[in-house]
């Protein structure tokens, strides 16, 4: 691979919208890696994008650590773009003892993130996908951040809207920390697609006050990922974007403003010492 080219990492890149990012991030002169678990749709991947693929679960922290590691250890990064996350209709409890969804979601993609910092190149870029499902959460009053789980009945959507919720203001922060450096950090809402999570939704995912509204939301999910994956492509390779660090971009690369309203100066503080408390325990 040319030392010229531009180095990109696609977290979830091995299929629906992430691999969509690594296919059109390559036609784009970037030299790709994407992340994943499964070796045949990893390498397969690779191999239509001419990239590479590396093998990492990215709910355990151990790999992502060691992930990490070993991108640092390859010289400067232009490009990081935390796409894996999800949802699901019944919670989950990783290898590692922590809740599968807050951890896929949240803390997986910031201790990612955190390890490669000092290997993000001089005008390099992060862009972190966030989630429409933080818009589930006032009907479900899940916005408090004692514990990674909340307590009571659980519901998949705004679960992981409350992990994404974290992260936007992880990410949100992190691009103040970074604009100094000129490197600048972006989050992107694909909305919903067609991919292979979306498939294994069920009413039973959303609390019952949205429940009338599951046709609705499951011709949402019928977004060739390809469509889906425009804001994220769009935050990633658009040169006018380099220093508009804290940007959401959303549908129709418009600024998705109304992510961002639930984050007071309360809440990020919440989310934030759950977030430190969570990581000294897992990480120690």
């Amino acid at each position: 691979m040319s030392k010229t080219m531009k180095k990109a990492v696609v977290t979830g890149g091995t299929g629906g919208i992430g691999l969509a990012v690594a296919r059109s991030l390559a036609a784009a002169g970037y030299e790709v890696t994407v992340v994943g678990r499964d070796e045949t749709r990893g390498a397969a991947a690779a191999k239509e994008i001419d990239g590479r693929f590396l093998r990492a679960d990215l709910s355990l922290l151990t790999e992502v650590r060691a992930l990490a590691a070993r991108l640092a250890g390859e010289g400067p990064l232009d490009l990081l773009v935390t796409n894996v996350g999800g949802m699901w209709v019944r919670p989950w409890t990783t290898a590692e003892g922590l809740d599968g969804v807050f951890t896929l979601n949240h803390l997986s993609p910031l201790v990612l993130t955190e390890n490669l910092v000092d290997s993000l190149a001089p005008g390099g870029r992060v862009v972190a996908v966030t989630s429409a499902s933080i818009g589930s959460l006032p009907l479900a009053g899940e916005l408090e951040y004692r514990e990674t789980r909340v307590a009571g009945d659980y519901y998949g959507m705004p679960a992981s809207g409350r992990a994404k919720l974290a992260h936007l203001a992880y990410v949100l922060d992190l691009a103040d920390r970074l604009a100094g450096r000129g490197v600048t950090v972006l989050a992107a809402d694909p909305r919903h697609a067609a991919t292979p999570n979306a498939a294994e939704m069920t009413p039973e995912i959303v609390p019952p006050a949205l429940r009338p509204h599951w046709d609705d939301i499951m011709l949402g999910v019928q977004t060739p990922p390809e469509v889906a994956a425009d804001p994220i492509i769009w935050a990633a390779t658009n040169p006018d974007l380099a220093g508009r660090g804290g940007l959401v971009v959303g549908l129709d690369r418009e600024p998705a403003d109304a992510l961002v309203q639930p984050l007071t100066p309360a809440l990020r503080e919440a989310a934030a010492l759950l977030t430190a408390r969570t990581l000294a325990v897992a990480l120690r």
